[in-house]
Parts: structure tokens; C-alpha cells; sequence
């Protein structure tokens, strides 16, 4: 099997709801999505979602190395030679990781394709269901709750809270949240707002909440403060934003700074680096939840198939999809009552 020809689509989508996060709001982004065509009868096809912060490129820069780089590699390529493509990739793009996730997962789409089974079965297969949190921005009180109930009707057991610009503020909501849905589980994202003392604070203050993942409390900059944070709370903290390479993954293991892990495959390069990330973290005893960002449900469909495919992978957080207005593969998973599920088509589900 040769790969005979690379396009590829921009989609410029807005999102429904527009949410704030400890440094940011959001309300658009862009995806790009590559089709790979071979000399058979198997096309396979993955999701960019770039962000300058996370991923490290631009729209502007994942189209041009879509015109200027990828098309010319990976035409005549054998795609099962996958692990040398991606490596030869990897240099050429740099940190242009979004880029790299995307080629790593039409890759993967070929070659199970070709072995005709799901993604997630060609990459191990230890399970075919996740529950997905979902999540709440920066919002008053009233809107959050006004979320949460909205989420909680939908059949959705677990929500994750944004929060990092006010610690009073964030314990009032947590606090009348676990009131009004004390059957829900909890997992909060500080975003890097906080400072160490607030983030014990915090901690310290919902208690009796029952918070399950306590997620990138402090800066990146200050990563002693993080390992401060997990030495010092009994929440369980996971990295984010600190968590970018499988470098980082050795280091905030050696240096015991991080209870969890999140991995995000368009901000890491993909299931390839995702896969050795979590080994890393498996061998360090730490936990790994599959995040995503801004990015259609091809994209989270990779996110999905590879949290189904590793016993170290636990928790999800896929929720990405949801808000985008006019999302083209909303047919390649299930979800139901806040749970993932594959369709059991070939590779990721795209006919």
C-alpha cells in the first residue's frame, strides 16, 4: 500500500457557546482536516485543531506546511512504516504539533483500515467505553448552575469547572454546585490562575466537595509550585499546560510534581508520542486522563480510540466537539448519557 495523494479541507467554525478560561475567551477556532488516499481502496483522514499557545502554530502556518511539507513527504510512503514517518516528521515540523497529530492519525486510520478493525482495537483494545466530562468556563454563579443543570439533563455525570481568578469566587461555585448536584463528580481546572497559597486555599475550603482531579492549579513558569501543590493537598493534581513533550512527562514524574497526567494529542503530536507519554507515566505510577482542545469530533474520535486502547488511561475529558457550529463528522462515535463509545467501524469511523 502507497499513499497516491494528500488534500486537505479548512473549516473555520464557530463555537455555539463561547467560553472564558483563567487567561482567554474563546469563541471560534479552525480545523483542518487531511485526506490520505493510497493505491488501494483505504483513505484515511486526520484533524489539526491549531492554537498558538497549545500547539504552537497558527491556521496559516499548518496550511503551509500541508502545501509545503507534508504533501511532498508522505506521497509514494508506505503508510505501516508509520513510526519512521512520524519521526521524519517530527523534525521537519518542529512544534508545529497540531500539524504532526494530524498526520499521526490519518496515518493510524490507514493502517487499521487496511487491518480492518477500529482504531482502538489495532491499538490494544482494553476497553469500549469512556464517560467524558464535560465542560464549564468562567461564568457568574448563576450561569454555571444554569450549565450544570443543562449538562446534568443530558445525562452527564461528570463535569469539570474552569476557574483560577477567584478563589472565593470558585469555592462559592464548587460549594452551590456540590449542593445542587451532590451526584455529580467534580474535577476542577485552575488554568495556571492560581497562586500556591491560593490553591491550598482552595483545596483546603472544598473538602467536603469531593473534587476528583484538581488540574493545572499554578503557572508553568513555577513548576515547583505545582509539586508543592501535590505534596501539600490530598486532591489528586494532574498537568496540563506543563505537560507538552514526552521530556516533560519524564521530568514532572522524576520530580514527583504531579499526581496525573493529561494527555492531549493535538498539543503532544499525536497517539505516537501519546502512547510513549503514557508509558512514562504508567511507570511513575501516575494516572492519565485523554484531553482535547477546540477541535471537531474527527479529531476527538483519535482522543477516544486511543483512551479505549491503554489500562493507564482512566479519564476523559472529550468534550471538545460540542459547541462547534457546523462540525462535519459528528457520526463517528456515540455518545450517550455522557459516555464515549466507537461505532466499531474500520480506523476511526470515517467511511
Amino acid at each position: 500500500m502507497r499513499i497516491t495523494k494528500v488534500s486537505y479541507e479548512r473549516h473555520d467554525l464557530k463555537l455555539g457557546v463561547p467560553y472564558t478560561i483563567a487567561y482567554e475567551t474563546i469563541d471560534k477556532t479552525s480545523n483542518f482536516i487531511l485526506k490520505v488516499e493510497t493505491d488501494g481502496k483505504w483513505v484515511g483522514y486526520g484533524c489539526a485543531a491549531p492554537d498558538k499557545t497549545v500547539t504552537g502554530e497558527t491556521p496559516d502556518e499548518v496550511e503551509e506546511a500541508i502545501k509545503n511539507e507534508i504533501t511532498d513527504y508522505l506521497l509514494g510512503k508506505d503508510p505501516f512504516n508509520y513510526a519512521l514517518l512520524l519521526f521524519d516528521l517530527k523534525f521537519m515540523l518542529g512544534k508545529r504539533k497540531s500539524s504532526l497529530a494530524m498526520v499521526d492519525s490519518a496515518l493510524f486510520d490507514l493502517i487499521s483500515k487496511k487491518a480492518e478493525v477500529p482504531l482502538y482495537k489495532f491499538l490494544g483494545g482494553f476497553r469500549n467505553s469512556i464517560p467524558t466530562s464535560i465542560t464549564v468556563g468562567i461564568l457568574s454563579l448563576e450561569e454555571t448552575l444554569r450549565h450544570a443543570r443543562e449538562y446534568v439533563a443530558q445525562g452527564f455525570t461528570i463535569l469539570k469547572i474552569k476557574g483560577g481568578s477567584s478563589v472565593a469566587e470558585d469555592v462559592e461555585k464548587m460549594k452551590k454546585l456540590n449542593e445542587a448536584f451532590p451526584k455529580v463528580i467534580w474535577r476542577f481546572d485552575g488554568n495556571q490562575g492560581y497562586t500556591v497559597s491560593e490553591a491550598l486555599e482552595f483545596e483546603k475550603q472544598t473538602a467536603t466537595v469531593g473534587i476528583e482531579i484538581f488540574e493545572q492549579p499554578t503557572k508553568i513558569e513555577a513548576e515547583d509550585g505545582l509539586g508543592e501543590v501535590t505534596f501539600k493537598t490530598t486532591v489528586p493534581v494532574m498537568a496540563d499546560e506543563s505537560l507538552k513533550t514526552l521530556t516533560d512527562a519524564f521530568r514532572l514524574a522524576q520530580n514527583k510534581h504531579v499526581n496525573m497526567v493529561n494527555i492531549k494529542l493535538q498539543k503532544v503530536g499525536g497517539i505516537m508520542v501519546g502512547m510513549h507519554i503514557n508509558s512514562v507515566a504508567k511507570a511513575a505510577k501516575l494516572e492519565a486522563m485523554v484531553g482535547c482542545i477546540d477541535e471537531c469530533a474527527l479529531g476527538i474520535a483519535a482522543g477516544l480510540h486511543f483512551a479505549l486502547s491503554r489500562p493507564n488511561i482512566k479519564y476523559a475529558d472529550l468534550d471538545g466537539h460540542l459547541e462547534l457550529v457546523g462540525d462535519p463528522f459528528k457520526e463517528v462515535f456515540i455518545l450517550k448519557q455522557g459516555v464515549l463509545y466507537p461505532t466499531e467501524k474500520y480506523g476511526l469511523g470515517v467511511n
